[in-house]
């Protein structure tokens, strides 16, 4: 059981967009790698970066001329770096940060298949580059990790004593603590968060929707408590999974976190607040467009006459879990991801479960 168990957990965290959102071309005059469709600008740099693991991911650079800090980002699980270039570009801008953003092995262009070692071999790549191709310092990295992507994030800030800070997004406790109430972890677990987080030094700035249904608010709450070095988090009232980019508070939150780990840490505010503290969203231009709803749909799965309820409601938490990540089409300044359904993760549901329910592929609109 522990090892189909594991299979599942492996198999339910990665869902690259298929097809990719871009391709990788080089441009005839200058030699230049170019993320296309996207026009060529001057301060992004388009590159690949060998693993350690024998796979070569691609990453992408954003410059900015002001920055102290330089931000490397771990996506969600449905997404790749097509989807998420203009999220990049708005970050880099806002918080006057240089941003480097990678795609997972077997996301994008990126070769070889995502699993959870292989992360941890994607996340070293791209910091490697950064210390030798950008001479960026251990103290002036800023981790972050959003939904799966707190995986990658917390095992290598377990691992940097002198880091700036660690951003984590909607993040998990553990893979199979999105699916299961577990009360401890199990060999077969995946991204085991809770174990990890009390490792890391540097302050941890943790943002959530209270209204998040793929991965609880309760996940980033816990999370908190047992962060060695606390800031003041962001529980987003009414947010979900998958916006929010959206509210106001959250780049103002993130600038407030950027410009404090920026000070020294004689100088920095403690700002540790109640996790029963919410901040009601405020109309401001700093936001990003709301996106147009997705023509995707999903059929609910039908229920086996001989299913126990228990195991449909695991199988719904699934289902939800599915969808993590997955923005509908945006506008100009929103991240444009789609979720693509995995037939080969409803077989192994069926074989672990007993059970004929079946998860329709959803429909791109």
């Amino acid at each position: 059981m522990g090892g189909v168990t594991s299979s599942m957990a492996a198999k339910f965290a990665f869902f690259p967009p298929n097809p990719p959102s871009y391709k990788l071309i080089i441009d005839d005059l200058t030699g230049l790698l170019l993320l296309s469709p996207f026009p060529h600008r001057e301060n992004v740099e388009v590159l690949k970066l060998p693993t350690r693991r024998s796979t070569d991911i691609v990453a992408i650079y954003v410059r900015h001329p002001m920055a102290t800090s330089t931000l490397l980002y771990s996506h969600g699980n449905a997404a790749d770096l097509g989807q998420m270039y203009e999220l990049f570009i708005e970050l880099s801008i806002h918080l006057r940060v240089n941003l480097m953003g990678y795609d997972y092995s077997g996301y994008g262009q990126s070769s070889g298949k995502p699993s959870e070692q292989n992360t941890y071999a994607d996340i070293e790549a791209a910091y490697k580059c950064l210390e030798e191709s950008y001479g960026t310092k251990q103290e002036d990295i800023i981790l972050y990790g959003q939904s799966v992507g707190s995986g990658p994030t917390l095992d290598l800030a377990a691992r940097l004593p002198r880091l700036r800070a660690a951003v984590l997004h909607s993040p998990i406790l553990s893979g199979l603590r999105v699916m299961y109430p577990v009360k401890r972890s199990y060999w077969f677990d995946i991204y085991k968060n809770i174990d990890k987080v009390s490792q890391v030094n540097c302050p941890i700035l943790i943002i959530h929707g209270t209204s998040d249904d793929v991965v609880d608010c309760s996940h980033g709450k816990q999370l908190w408590e047992l962060c060695k070095e606390k800031y003041e988090p962001l529980w987003l009232k009414g947010g979900n999974h998958c916006n929010l980019e959206l509210y106001p508070e959250y780049i103002r939150h993130l600038k407030k976190f950027v410009l404090t780990v920026e000070k020294p840490p004689s100088q920095r505010y403690n700002t540790r607040m109640s996790t029963d503290q919410y901040e009601q969203p405020r109309k401001s231009t700093e936001f990003f467009e709301i996106p147009r709803k997705s023509t995707d749909r999903r059929e609910k799965p039908r229920r086996s006459m001989d299913q126990p309820e228990k195991l449909k409601n695991h199988s719904d938490k699934l289902d939800k879990f599915r969808l993590s990540f997955n923005h509908g089409e945006r506008s100009r300044r929103s991240v444009d991801c789609h979720e693509k359904s995995r037939k080969s993760i409803d077989h192994q549901l069926e074989r672990a479960r007993k059970s004929v329910d079946r998860l329709d592929r959803i429909r791109t609109g």
